[in-house]
């Protein structure tokens, strides 16, 4: 029939286990907290997400509806005949992304953009600014068209 032993080997095994589970759970903390600091956008994610997002002439219709904050659609909304994304009126001949800079503490990073009309003759800096938060999709969070000289 059965016999009914403990096994005090198994319970060993048992014992190590459980401390071998807690000390890599102990070593995951550090790592956890250090993912949280990486959970920022860089700076090279934010110039490749401007690139994207103004492309050559300006942002498209896919970029206008889901790369914009709410605030930022508020103000576009609030500024019929002027593209607020552009700081213009009509589509440039071209545009660039200057470098990104980002703000750590205030989870922002902004970038110098230009845009050129009459083959580059005229030209518009505006500063675009970006969510760092990664943690939600990377999106503009503002546009500073600047002042009028």
């Amino acid at each position: 029939m059965f016999r009914i032993t403990t096994r005090p080997g198994r319970r060993r095994a048992f014992a190590v286990g459980c401390l071998a589970a807690l000390g890599m759970a102990a070593a995951a903390v550090p790592a956890a907290a250090a993912s949280a600091a990486d959970d920022r956008y860089t700076a090279e994610e934010i110039h490749t997400f401007l690139e994207d997002f103004y492309g050559e002439h300006g942002p498209g219709d896919f970029a206008r509806e889901y790369g914009i904050s709410p605030h930022l659609k508020e103000k576009v909304a609030a500024s019929p005949g002027f593209d607020v994304l552009l700081c213009a009126q009509n589509l440039p001949a071209s545009i660039d992304i200057g470098p990104v800079t980002t703000a750590q503490s205030a989870g922002v990073g902004w970038a110098t953009v230009s845009a050129y009309w009459n083959g580059g003759s005229d030209k518009a800096d505006f500063t675009a600014y970006v969510d760092l938060d990664a943690t939600r999709p990377i999106q503009l969070l503002d546009v500073d068209c600047g002042s009028e000289g």
